[in-house]
């Protein structure tokens, strides 16, 4: 592959329409290393939700730019991400979400961690019996912490530190869900879609463009585009809709709505009066990723086991729509045709052409933002 910089030549000319990421920005390994070290790493990235981790010693592992970490759930009841490795041997140590009880231990050579991350045996470290070795210090081989912000059900972890405060970083997205009440969000269902054979950016793309959305989602929402606009706000993009008419809210999405996105990875739609959707969306490579969808009510009302069941599968359909183009973007990337980029609509794709502008200042420049 070029260099990164020579790569995004094409990107960068003042073409009329505007032209997008070349192919390789979604396939090749170079630029997936070059986002590791840099979008994933200086970043907020979305990781978890806060309702899968109920209990004390409740431990999820993720994988974020290629680095295993864990999440876990302390006695005092907070929500701690560390890197998910044994200080020992470097082995790691939850390969599946469980309750890992009191302490982390390790499967190898039964080092054990309490759920504060600190290391609380090393059996045998210094012969038979012995637990101790000169110049050992167990409070030097604790596991290593990594900064975490928990935002109503939402983790994120920000992996060099340097990110700025949650909630500066985040302030556009805040104000446009501005009227909420936290207090009434619950979670009705999860629908876990595995993996997905895009690169990341394709579905990041995909929900903040309402250009599709007549033509993919015909049968499945009633949100004309004429009645769309985007939204290019800091680092939140997207688009919404205002219906004058709605046509209720459950089983259907002829509802006014908000797709906001917080970069890179984090996804959030709003379906007024009182429906809200969250996306998990892991990156795991150059052409593929891990989704889960979250649904919510936010206005504290009950729904029957039925309407969940009808929501859930309205969201399934609509996201399986969404995924074949996705899919298909992706097989797109390997044809010479698809080198340059492709065009963006200047009415439609504007917050598209934002967003990768984000991904190529990210990849080209090694100061923190």
């Amino acid at each position: 592959m070029k260099p990164i910089d020579s790569l995004l030549e094409s990107f960068y000319e003042e073409t009329t329409p505007r032209r997008g990421l070349p192919a390789a920005a979604y396939k090749d390994a170079e630029f997936w290393r070059a986002e590791c070290a840099s979008v994933f790493t200086r970043n907020w990235v979305c990781v978890g939700f806060a309702h899968e981790l109920q209990a004390a010693g409740d431990a999820v592992p993720v994988t974020v730019a290629e680095h295993p970490l864990l999440l876990v759930r302390n006695t005092a009841g907070e929500i701690k991400a560390f890197h998910n490795i044994c200080r020992h041997r470097c082995l790691t140590l939850v390969d599946a979400p469980k309750n890992v009880g009191k302490l982390i231990r390790c499967p190898y050579h039964a080092w054990a961690y309490d759920l504060d991350g600190q290391l609380r045996a090393a059996p045998h470290f210094g012969g038979a019996n012995d637990h101790q070795a000169d110049g050992f210090d167990k409070a030097q081989n604790s596991l290593v912490p990594v900064r975490s912000h928990i935002w109503n059900d939402w983790i994120f972890v920000n992996l060099d530190g340097q990110a700025p405060d949650f909630d500066a970083y985040s302030a556009s997205i805040q104000s446009r869900l501005d009227g909420m009440d936290w207090g009434k969000l619950n979670c009705i269902g999860t629908l876990d879609f595995g993996e997905v054979a895009c690169n990341w950016k394709f579905i990041m793309e995909n929900f903040i463009e309402p250009y599709h959305v007549q033509f993919v989602h015909s049968s499945t929402t009633d949100q004309p585009l004429e009645d769309h606009y985007t939204i290019i706000d800091g680092n939140c993009l997207g688009s919404a809709v205002d219906l004058e008419e709605e046509i209720g809210t459950s089983c259907s999405l002829g509802v006014s709505s908000r797709y906001l996105t917080l970069y890179p990875n984090f996804i959030l739609g709003r379906y007024f009066p009182d429906q809200l959707g969250v996306y998990l969306n892991i990156p795991t490579g150059p052409g593929t990723m891990m989704q889960k969808r979250a649904l919510y009510t936010t206005e504290g009302q009950s729904l029957t086991p039925e309407e969940v069941e009808g929501l859930k599968k309205l969201w399934w359909d609509v996201h399986k729509e969404d995924h074949e183009m996705t899919e298909r973007l992706q097989l797109g990337r390997a044809s010479t045709i698809s080198e340059a980029g492709g065009v963006l609509s200047p009415a439609w794709e504007d917050s598209v052409r934002a967003f990768q502008e984000m991904v190529a200042r990210d990849v080209t420049t090694t100061e923190k933002h």
